[in-house]
């Protein structure tokens, strides 16, 4: 009989002591949750500070590649008229794939959708580079190349680089 009290007594203490636990676990887990967050937020803001100027010049990056690709200111830039029409178009599409190789760390930072946008504009300015040189003779000039480049961007309902830039513009916007 003894022995049935002790392991009562045992056994009382036990579940008394487990049931003291559980209450100081669920009287101070709010406490800890909110220490956790607010450590989270502390740790966010500090990721935050550190990453959104490499954000933004990247943004930055990837609109002047925009414009770097634009055939209007590559020809000028170039100034393709010394040159062949073949000559002209080995230049530009290698001036278009530098320019790319050199921005394509830049997708760390920007979002995919911004970079899509990056690579579809790419490949339609060598797209469109390409078509122009099928359409001209192979005697032709650099300068002849330089018209039917510009014509064919011309004959465009809307100016493909200010859309590209909008749309990074935009989701530049996302980021704030």
């Amino acid at each position: 009989m003894i022995l049935y009290n002790y392991l009562f007594d045992i056994l009382k203490y036990t579940v008394a002591g487990m049931g003291i636990v559980y209450i100081a676990f669920y009287l101070f887990k709010p406490y800890l949750d909110k220490s956790n967050t607010l450590q989270m937020l502390e740790f966010k803001k500090a990721v935050s500070h550190q990453t959104l100027p490499l954000r933004l010049q990247a943004y930055e990056r990837l609109v002047l590649f925009i414009d770097r690709i634009n055939p209007a200111n590559l020809l000028i830039r170039l100034n393709g008229n010394g040159y062949s029409a073949a000559e002209l178009h080995s230049i530009i599409l290698n001036e278009v794939r530098t320019e790319y190789q050199h921005n394509v760390t830049q997708q760390i930072y920007v979002s995919t959708q911004a970079w899509a946008i990056v690579k579809r504009t790419k490949e339609d300015t060598l797209s469109l580079i390409n078509n122009a040189v099928k359409a001209i003779p192979d005697n032709a000039t650099g300068l002849d190349l330089g018209k039917v480049i510009l014509t064919h961007l011309s004959k465009l309902d809307e100016d493909p680089y200010e859309i590209a830039t909008n749309l990074v513009r935009k989701d530049l916007d996302n980021i704030f």
